[in-house]
């Protein structure tokens, strides 16, 4: 009956939007990521905007309308947030080794999509390989990768 009861007043969530929130914290948090490593050279150029939406559509197999969407809610989110934790944090609960080494790349790909690689973008990008936990080995060996494609 309590059960019940808290299921009514919204307490506990059916386990299938559970599922569906979990989906949407992760493609937000990387969105939000991704925006911030736009952002980290003070430059966000059309070219970062547009490797943003492209790996986003392809990553999460959504249409372009849904990426820029999706990477306007991360725009609005990443205003409203004090730090990056709460992003690498939801990324870190949710992915296994090779998905978080998938987002160190795409965070590669968004700092090389200028031809620049400004020394805040290097930062930024060990900054949430360290928060989580992909190995510095890893990083330099997924940014050489980005830069022969």
């Amino acid at each position: 009956m309590i059960n019940k009861l808290r299921e009514l007043l919204g307490l506990d969530e059916p386990a299938a939007d559970a599922d569906q929130g979990s989906d949407g914290t992760v493609q937000l948090a990387l969105a939000a990521l991704l925006v911030e490593m736009a952002r980290a050279d003070f430059d966000q150029t059309d070219s970062e905007e547009d490797e943003i939406a492209r790996l986003l559509a392809t990553h999460f197999r959504m249409s372009e309308s849904e990426a820029s969407v999706l990477l306007a809610q991360a725009e609005g989110a990443l205003d409203d947030a004090a730090c990056l934790h709460d992003f690498t944090r939801a990324l870190h609960k949710e992915l296994d080794v090779g998905a978080k080494q998938q987002v160190i790349a795409m965070l590669w790909q968004v700092a090389l999509a200028d031809d620049k690689l400004d020394r805040y973008e290097e930062y930024l990008v060990r900054k949430i390989a360290d928060l989580l936990y992909v190995s510095p080995s890893d990083v330099v060996r997924l940014k050489h990768q980005v830069r022969a494609e």
